[in-house]
């Protein structure tokens, strides 16, 4: 594996506050979603991403601290389901990609609690617990931006910004060494891998599910009757 090894940090920065805070989630159409879960998931790989978002959204307004829950899309059922568990839905207006999207989606979310902390935040997240993702939250700086990289350690699950800085994303392959060279913080955090493992791949999946799949994505996840899932 290529999995870098999280050990904690030196002195812990002074922590971001630890409520108000809003979580931007982007999730591409469903029928586009997740096309490297194809070969495991055959047509059921829209009804995995789906999943995927509602257990992270789940997850993420039971998170102490977290106010607000703002998804990112298009999809008019997904939004559907996901305003239905609390989430608050921002249509894809921009368009151009996923780091556009989570741009409007800040800027909603500024436009509602202007002086919050503010997270842009995976939606593949199934295996998420609220009180990893709390721990998350709470060691980011008053004074910047801070960001998670996933389990693998060459992309971000997490990329948060205190009030009055602007949240800068640049997600996508490599975003880790990207968000770094950008100034942000890497967190170095032990025992939060449920915030840092997001599902690409079936093998990605087999992971979440020895973390503990949520309700949703463990449903689907049961129906598909492989234990153990394939790249």
């Amino acid at each position: 594996m290529t999995q870098d090894t999280v050990r904690p940090s030196g002195p812990a920065a002074p922590a971001a506050p630890t409520a108000d805070w809003s979580l931007v989630l982007p999730l591409k159409p469903l029928t586009l979603a997740k096309s490297r879960l194809a070969p495991y998931a055959g047509r059921h790989r829209p009804d995995l991403a789906l999943s995927f978002a509602l257990d992270t959204v789940t997850a993420a307004l039971a998170t102490p601290g977290v106010a607000r829950v703002l998804v990112v899309t298009r999809d008019a059922v997904a939004g559907a389901r996901l305003a239905a568990l609390g989430a608050l839905v921002v249509a894809d207006e921009p368009g151009g990609g996923l780091n556009r999207a989570l741009v409007h989606g800040a800027s909603a979310a500024l436009a509602l609690a202007p002086r919050a902390p503010l997270a842009a935040l995976s939606a593949d997240l199934p295996a998420l617990r609220p009180a990893e993702l709390a721990r998350v939250l709470g060691a980011v700086p008053t004074d910047g931006r801070a960001f998670l990289p996933d389990s693998p350690g060459l992309g971000t699950t997490l990329l948060a910004s205190a009030p009055g800085h602007p949240l800068s994303p640049a997600f996508g392959d490599g975003s880790r060494a990207r968000h770094a060279a950008g100034g942000a913080l890497e967190l170095r955090l032990a025992d939060v891998e449920s915030v840092r493992r997001d599902v690409d791949t079936g093998s990605d999946l087999g992971e979440a599910a020895r973390l503990g799949l949520g309700p949703h994505t463990s449903a689907l996840f049961a129906r598909l009757g492989r234990s153990r899932p394939q790249t």
